[in-house]
């Protein structure tokens, strides 16, 4: 999946939200081991170090952690990989709302339109 980098904010932040989307998705499973930084970084055309920095921020919020000589591995705290989806998911419908609501829509519109959408009409 491409990484999709914008400028206009920290390549690290957004490293972080990517590797965190690829855990949450399911691309990398609970206690798989992540490709080498230099990998991730080769992948994402980014400096080791970035990648290295949100890796280390990944770590710091238990999503990721070391094995000194193995690399790294994602949590297999199932609960916590949950709670990131639900949160995650939360964020995306506010977001969701917010774009409608300037869009002029008022809530039962916005739940009509997806009533309709989930049904297949437009």
């Amino acid at each position: 999946m491409p990484w999709d980098l914008d400028n206009g904010r920290p390549i690290y932040l957004q490293l972080m939200e990517k590797i965190q989307q690829d855990i949450i998705s399911g691309i990398y499973k609970p206690g798989d081991k992540l490709p080498s930084v230099r990998d991730l970084a080769l992948d994402a055309a980014v400096n080791p170090n970035t990648m290295q920095k949100a890796l280390s921020e990944l770590e710091r919020s238990g999503l990721v952690y070391s094995q000194r000589t193995s690399g790294r591995f994602i949590t297999e705290d199932e609960r916590m990989l949950k709670q990131m989806k639900t949160e995650l998911a939360s964020e995306h419908i506010r977001d969701f709302f917010e774009k409608m609501k300037q869009l002029g829509f008022q809530e039962d519109e916005t739940l009509l339109l997806i009533q309709d959408a989930l049904k297949g009409e437009h």
